[in-house]
C-alpha cells in the first residue's frame, strides 16, 4: 500500500526525520541531532512541535448536527458549550468495542467537527453517514487539514510571540488569523503538558510550519517516538492496545469518557451491563522495580500464573524508569501497590501495580 504524505514532509526531510508508517501515512518518528529523549524532554522542559496531520478531520454540518452526534458517541456534548472541545468514544453498537476514540469539536448545535485517528477515520465516517438523517451533512476532510501540536510548558510564549490566542481554557477553541492564514488554535494535546493544536489548511501547513520556528522561543521538532513516549507517561491510551474493538471503555478505565445517563450512544445497552456486572479485565499500570522494560504484548505474571498482557509498555524518560499499560484479570484480585512480573524476553522483571499517570499531569 502506497503510503500518504503530510504536506510538511519535505520539511521532516530537511531536519533528517526518520519516518515510519503510521495509519497509512508516513509520519516522523524523530529527528536527527535529537532522537526521541531529546524531543521527549523539550515538550516536558520547554516547547516541541508535532506533525500530526495524519489525524482524521471530518465535519457534521446541518439541522440538529449536535444532537445527532450525541446519539452516537458516547460522551455527552449536551455536557459543553459552543467553542469547547470533548474526548469521546465511537463504540460498536453490539460489542461495545471501542471503533475510536476521537475529540469533538462543538461549533453549534448544526455544526461539528471530529478528529479521529488516522486509520479509522474512514471507518468512522461509514458509520455516522449510514446513520445519519438526510438533512445533515457528513464530509471525510482527512487531507484536507494539517494539525500541528505545539506542546510544553512554553508553548503560550511562543504563541503569543506570533499574535495568536492563549488565554482560552483548557478544551476550548478559537479561530485566528496568522499572516492571512484561517487556522484553529485549539487548547488541547496528547502530551499532558500545557499546549495547543492549530488545525491549518494544508495548502497552508508549510507556512505556518516556518512561521513557528521563526520565534526568539526556540522549538524542537519532534516525532510521534516522542509523543508515544509522552502519552504513555500520562496514561492516555493509544487506540489499537490499549483501546480497541476488543477492549471496552469499562475494561479501559475510560468510562468517566461515556455518557451512562444519556437516552442513547452505540454500544449503551452492553456497556451499561458490563458495567454493573463489573468487567472481566481492567487497565491498570505498572512501574518496574528494575532495569526491565515492558512492552507490548508481554505476559503479566503473579504466583506464576498468567493474569493479563501489557498493551502499551515504555522506557520513562521523565522518571528513568520501565512502564506501562496492562490488561489484568479481575479475578486475580490485583491492585494499587501489587507486585506482579513480567516476561520481558525471558526474563522474570519486577513490576509494581498502579494507577497512571505516571507523572504529574500539566495541561491547565
Amino acid at each position: 500500500m502506497t503510503l500518504l504524505a503530510s504536506p510538511l514532509h519535505e520539511r521532516h526531510a530537511a531536519l533528517g526525520a526518520k519516518f515510519a508508517a503510521f495509519g497509512g501515512w508516513e509520519m516522523p518518528l524523530e529527528y536527527a541531532g535529537g532522537g526521541v529523549l531529546k524531543e521527549h524532554s523539550a515538550v516536558r522542559e520547554a516547547v516541541g512541535i508535532f506533525d500530526v496531520s495524519h489525524l482524521g478531520k471530518a465535519r457534521i454540518a446541518g439541522a440538529g448536527a449536535a444532537a445527532f452526534v450525541n446519539s452516537c458517541l458516547t460522551n455527552d456534548l449536551g455536557r459543553i458549550k459552543p467553542g469547547k472541545a470533548q474526548y469521546t468514544l465511537c463504540c460498536d453498537e453490539a460489542s461495545g468495542g471501542v471503533v475510536d476514540d476521537i475529540i469533538a469539536y462543538l461549533h453549534d448545535d448544526d455544526h461539528v467537527f471530529l478528529i479521529p485517528n488516522a486509520a479509522n477515520t474512514t471507518e468512522v465516517v461509514r458509520r455516522l453517514v449510514a446513520a445519519a438523517p438526510a438533512e445533515l451533512t457528513i464530509t471525510n476532510e482527512h487531507r484536507d487539514y494539517a494539525v500541528l501540536a505545539v506542546q510544553g510548558p512554553r508553548s503560550t510564549e511562543l504563541l503569543a510571540a506570533l499574535g495568536l490566542p492563549t488565554d482560552h481554557e483548557y478544551m476550548s477553541f478559537e479561530t485566528a488569523d496568522l499572516d492571512g492564514v484561517e487556522l484553529t488554535v485549539c487548547r488541547t494535546g496528547y502530551t499532558g503538558e500545557h499546549g495547543y493544536e492549530l488545525v491549518v489548511p494544508a495548502g497552508d501547513a508549510v507556512a505556518v510550519w516556518d512561521r513557528l520556528f521563526g520565534t526568539q522561543v526556540e522549538a524542537r521538532a519532534c516525532g510521534l517516538g516522542a509523543r508515544d513516549t509522552l502519552r504513555t507517561e500520562m496514561g492516555y491510551p493509544l487506540h489499537g492496545q490499549d483501546l480497541s474493538m476488543d477492549i471496552t471503555p469499562v475494561q479501559a478505565r475510560a468510562g468517566w469518557a461515556v455518557g451512562w445517563t444519556k437516552p442513547e450512544f452505540w454500544g449503551k445497552a452492553v456497556l451499561s451491563r458490563e458495567k454493573a456486572d463489573g468487567p472481566r479485565r481492567t487497565l491498570w499500570g505498572l512501574v518496574a522495580n528494575d532495569r526491565g522494560i515492558p512492552r507490548a504484548h508481554m505476559q503479566v505474571l503473579a504466583a506464576d500464573q498468567t493474569v493479563g498482557e501489557i498493551t502499551s509498555g515504555t522506557f520513562s524518560p521523565t522518571r528513568k524508569v520501565g512502564i506501562a499499560l496492562a490488561l489484568l484479570d479481575s479475578a486475580a484480585g490485583l491492585g494499587e501497590g501489587s507486585q506482579v512480573e513480567v516476561d520481558v524476553r525471558g526474563r522474570r522483571s519486577s513490576m509494581t501495580v498502579t494507577k497512571p499517570p505516571f507523572v504529574t499531569p500539566s495541561v491547565k
